[in-house]
C-alpha cells in the first residue's frame, strides 16, 4: 500500500494540493467569508504540528512521512482568537461585494467595472461614498456626465460598509467549491428544516 501511494503521488504530485483547509477563528467562525479563509493542506498540517490549531475535520486522504501518517485536515480552528479587522479596505473586490456584484445603474450582473458617481472630471473623488460597481455599457454611457444628465438613478446610495456588513454579504456568495465538512461552520443563509 505504501508503494501504491508513492507511485500515485509521483504520478499526480498536484493532487494533494487540492485539499484546502477551512480556517476558523477560536470562536469557530471563519476568519473571512469572502474570500473564504482557506489554507493549503501543508500549512494546516504544519500549524497542527506547531500546536497552533486543532483539527476538527479531515479528508479521507492521508500524507505520510517515514515515521508518521496523518489524515489531511479539512477544517482547523485557531487556538488563539484573532481580532477581526474593523477597517474595511477600499478595494475593487470589496466594492463589488458591497454592491452585490450588480451594476448600480441597471442591476446587470457579470462583467463589472467601477464608476465615479460624481465624475472625477467634475471634482469627484475616489471614495466609498462616490464609487459604485457598474457594467461596461452603463459606464460608457455615463462617461463624465452626472446622473441627472444621463437619466440614471442608483440602486442604493454608495457608502462605506462596516466589516460586519461585508462579512454578512460574503455569506450570500459562497465559493464554487464547498467541502461537505465545511458547511456546518459557514452559516450560509439557508432555510432550516422544521
Amino acid at each position: 500500500m505504501q508503494a501504491d501511494f508513492r507511485t500515485a503521488f509521483v504520478r499526480e504530485p498536484n493532487s494533494l494540493k487540492h485539499h484546502p483547509a477551512l480556517v476558523l477563528n477560536a470562536d469557530y467562525r471563519p476568519l473571512s467569508y469572502y474570500p473564504l479563509s482557506l489554507w493549503p493542506w501543508q500549512e494546516a498540517v504544519k500549524a497542527a504540528f506547531l500546536d497552533r490549531v486543532n483539527i476538527i475535520a479531515e479528508y479521507d486522504h492521508v500524507v505520510r512521512s517515514p515515521t508518521i501518517e496523518i489524515r489531511i485536515p479539512s477544517v482547523v480552528v485557531l487556538k488563539e482568537f484573532v481580532k477581526p479587522q474593523k477597517r474595511v479596505a477600499f478595494t475593487r473586490f470589496n466594492l463589488f461585494l458591497r454592491d452585490e456584484f450588480c451594476c448600480q445603474y441597471c442591476g446587470a450582473k457579470g462583467d463589472l467595472t467601477f464608476d465615479h458617481v460624481v465624475p472625477r472630471a467634475r471634482g469627484g473623488i475616489t471614495s466609498w461614498e462616490n464609487v459604485v460597481a457598474a457594467c461596461g455599457r452603463c459606464n460608457l454611457k455615463k462617461g463624465s456626465k452626472t446622473l441627472k444628465q444621463v437619466g440614471f438613478s442608483l440602486q442604493k446610495p454608495p457608502r462605506r460598509p462596516s466589516s460586519e456588513e461585508l462579512r454578512n454579504m460574503g455569506r450570500r456568495f459562497p465559493p464554487n467549491f464547498l467541502h461537505e465538512s465545511w458547511v456546518d461552520y459557514l452559516y450560509w443563509d439557508a432555510e432550516l428544516d422544521s
